[in-house]
């Protein structure tokens, strides 16, 4: 009987796992000579509003969904003008109406959402101007090249420049 159980967890845990909507993502790449891997939950547009309504403007946003978004590096990197040294942070992005939007990064990596989010442990922030884009990013996206990370969703892409 405690087998029966027990696969019975495992199957509703598995089941759980396979069946979010925003299911878990990883984009890996190299910029330089470090590795960096952005790992995020990768919600849906939906015929939903994004932009103003479902993330809402002037607030902390995880930049994904469910667990926070982080971005690790296995070597030092500069973002921007700042240096990061390799590690494991939060990312987070204040997108804004009609102005430039605001990346984060955060030495706290383990939180739920934005509740979790502390500016004063923030590593960076930098604004960073949005580019509307004609196509629609149904789901969100990360991607690395070889100076920058990319985000798309909905109808913007953010491109972060990395060294």
């Amino acid at each position: 009987m405690k087998k029966f159980k027990l696969l019975f967890l495992l199957l509703l845990v598995t089941a759980i796992t396979f069946a979010q909507e925003s299911p878990r993502k990883q984009a890996t790449g190299k910029i330089g000579a470090a590795t960096a891997i952005v790992d995020y939950g990768s919600p849906s547009v939906k015929g939903r509003t994004i932009w103003g309504e479902l993330v809402p403007y002037g607030k902390v946003w995880r930049a994904g969904a469910n667990e926070n978004t982080t971005f690790s590096f296995d070597k030092d990197v500069k973002i921007g003008n700042t240096k990061i040294k390799a590690g494991k942070y939060g990312f987070f992005i204040i997108p804004n109406e009609n102005k430039e939007w605001v990346i984060i990064l955060n030495s706290k990596n383990d939180a739920w959402g934005s509740n979790g989010y502390n500016q004063e442990l923030d590593v960076l922030r930098m604004d960073v101007k949005p580019i509307n884009t004609e196509t629609n990013q149904e789901a969100l996206d990360y991607a690395i090249g070889e100076k920058e990370i990319v985000i798309k969703w909905a109808k913007v892409k953010i491109v972060i420049p990395v060294q």
